[in-house]
């Protein structure tokens, strides 16, 4: 699955509401959010068969073609074969991704981005539902 938006004008305190299913033979899936494909502001990425860690959400950013410091999270209720609903808000100098279970994850907006324009779904997901609210 891909999809690819470019564009958009998301500013802080927007949220952008995504549902769908997780694959059930799922390696992985990503949300990007940023200002285009070298530079990435949040990159959301739960991975299932990680060599280090398993089951994990890695978070990144990407500057210029050039990605940061991973940040990986072993927490991760985002389970193959169900039905999915995430919450991204970008909250002036963090993002905000609301789980299933209610937990929040966060990451820092490493370049202080204040308008995304360019958002991408990929990977084993079927996208049902996106929203920008």
């Amino acid at each position: 699955m891909l999809l690819e938006m470019k564009h958009l004008s998301l500013m802080d305190g927007d949220r952008l509401k995504v549902k769908g299913i997780i694959q059930h033979d799922a390696e992985s899936f990503k949300i990007e959010l940023g200002c285009g494909t070298d530079d990435i502001a949040l990159h959301f990425n739960p991975r299932y068969d990680d060599d280090a860690d398993g089951s994990v959400i890695v978070c990144n950013s990407k500057t210029g073609g050039s990605w940061g410091d991973e940040v990986r999270d072993t927490h991760n209720p985002l389970h193959r074969g169900r039905v999915i609903k995430l919450e991204l808000t970008l909250a002036g100098d963090m993002f905000e991704v609301e789980l299933p279970d209610g937990q929040q994850l966060q990451f820092p907006n490493r370049e202080n981005v204040d308008v995304i324009n360019y958002v991408r779904i990929a990977g084993d997901f079927k996208l049902t539902s996106f929203k920008i609210c």
